[in-house]
């Protein structure tokens, strides 16, 4: 049997609903040999009833419910690609997708992980919003994680591949990322090898209910955010550490963080002119245009103090 060049690896929990167009668009690939594995992470809805109809293209498994990395987990012990493309449940690529991805690994062997653009998208398809990450980064972007506490324009999951033996260097993602396993990906790899951004939008992101990307936060979603950070960094810097590689990194160098407590506890004039000041000398994004434009944005719509967000106890 012909090793497959690329393993196809993709999470499910509830998306029943969704799933199958994740699956149709890996299936309709072009380029190199492949091979897909599904992992359902426990799902409560229709997904094994969707997912069955497959089990003579794609591989399946069904696990108690455990979370998105050990659903990612999984799909990688039970995977055999020198390629590993991620795609969650609720995305779908498009035809070129893989080719492009094997093309740029070819060309580098440096390389520990590549990445795209995905373009946001409501469920019937219609695009909304820009091409996320707006900014491509490519090249060593260790000193650059290092500066700006693991942050940068980062690609959503799935957009991100990366190599089997930068996987088997990084070892598992740590089962404490139920989601957002992909902060993990984007973390540690940039350490681990070079990176490459191909500039097309190779897959699309469904805009719905549950999604994590958006345009406006309440301040659920901020301290949801923030949690979220603060646990990251953390496991970054154990990583980091065990590797001897360079730590820690620092909470305060974290912009977005610095962002969404500045909101929670509203500010006056002075806390605006520091927010904006450490905007536009944040190293994490690359492009001084934009890093300017987000500083001046988020200093001018950052809440007074006590007013629209109040919540700042709930925040440590």
């Amino acid at each position: 049997m012909t090793r497959p060049a690329i393993s196809v690896l993709i999470n499910n929990y509830n998306y029943g609903r969704f799933i199958g167009r994740a699956i149709d668009s890996a299936l309709a690939q072009e380029g190199p040999v492949a091979e897909i594995i599904v992992v359902d992470d426990g799902s409560t809805d229709q997904s094994r009833a969707v997912l069955e109809p497959y089990s003579d293209r794609v591989t399946l498994l069904f696990q108690e419910n455990r979370g998105q990395a050990a659903a990612i987990n999984a799909a990688v012990r039970a995977s055999a690609g020198d390629i590993l493309c991620f795609l969650d449940a609720d995305d779908w690529w498009a035809p070129e997708k893989l080719h492009s991805i094997s093309a740029a690994f070819n060309a580098d062997a440096r390389l520990s992980l590549v990445y795209h653009r995905l373009q946001p998208a409501f469920s019937d398809r219609k695009p909304t919003l820009k091409p996320i990450p707006r900014t491509l980064c490519s090249g060593d972007l260790s000193l650059r994680l290092r500066r700006s506490a693991g942050c940068w324009p980062f690609p959503m999951t799935s957009a991100i591949a990366v190599r089997r033996n930068a996987w088997n260097a990084a070892g598992e993602i740590p089962e404490q990322f139920r989601i957002s396993a992909d902060f993990w990906l984007v973390g540690i790899y940039p350490f681990l090898g070079r990176v490459a951004a191909l500039p097309g939008s190779l897959g699309f992101y469904r805009i719905h209910d549950n999604t994590w990307y958006r345009p406006l936060d309440d301040a659920a979603m901020l301290r949801k955010r923030m949690a979220h950070w603060v646990a990251s960094i953390d496991v970054m810097n154990q990583f980091l550490s065990s590797h001897n590689l360079p730590a820690p990194l620092r909470l305060a160098d974290h912009y977005p963080y610095q962002v969404a407590l500045a909101q929670m506890e509203g500010g006056n004039i002075w806390s605006r002119f520091e927010l904006a000041m450490q905007g536009i000398a944040y190293p994490g994004e690359p492009n001084l245009m934009r890093r300017m434009r987000d500083a001046l944005r988020a200093a001018y719509n950052l809440p007074c103090r006590g007013k629209e967000f109040g919540w700042a106890e709930d925040v440590q």
